[in-house]
């Protein structure tokens, strides 16, 4: 079974398909969001958070925020890595941030996503259940240790400060 405490998680491989390549001959924009997401997707559901869980529970998790930071171009046939770490966490939210690199280690883009736990019958967020959140604060504490990418932004403006009564 993968870890989520690894840090970073590395656990999203794939290779860039012609239907990822635009006119320029490199990898589309919305293409290195759509690896980013899905390597999102692999390391929430090794929180136990994925469409499983969403079947069992009827809570999923739903991207209320993401960006994204472009740094180098890829290819069409390049082997991409997401190296995805858990940047905040609370009983509510997750703050999510995937760097994709290449085979040279080439880092080519940072993007962070802001999840909310949704319970779907109430249609309102939530907390989450006591295991999951154990498992979230162990994985948030061992991906403290790491030397995280910068934001993709200055204030990445996806975690509300407290003063902000939205968050």
């Amino acid at each position: 079974m993968n870890d989520p405490r690894q840090t970073p998680f590395t656990v999203y491989r794939t290779t860039v398909p012609a239907d990822w390549i635009d006119y320029n001959g490199h990898m589309n924009d919305v293409c290195y969001m759509t690896a980013c997401a899905q390597a999102s997707e692999v390391f929430l559901d090794t929180l136990g958070l994925g469409a499983a869980y969403r079947e069992r529970t009827g809570s999923t998790l739903y991207t209320a925020a993401a960006t994204i930071r472009y740094h180098k171009e890829a290819r069409l046939g390049d082997q991409l890595t997401a190296g995805t770490v858990l940047v905040r966490a609370d009983p509510k939210r997750l703050l999510v941030r995937n760097t994709l690199w290449d085979t040279a280690a080439a880092e080519l883009a940072i993007a962070e996503f802001l999840y909310l736990h949704v319970n779907q019958a109430k249609g309102r967020v939530e907390a989450m259940p006591d295991d999951r959140q154990t498992l979230v604060n162990q994985v948030l504490y061992a991906h403290g240790g790491h030397d995280t990418p910068r934001p993709t932004s200055p204030e990445s403006g996806l975690w509300p400060s407290r003063s902000d009564p939205s968050g």
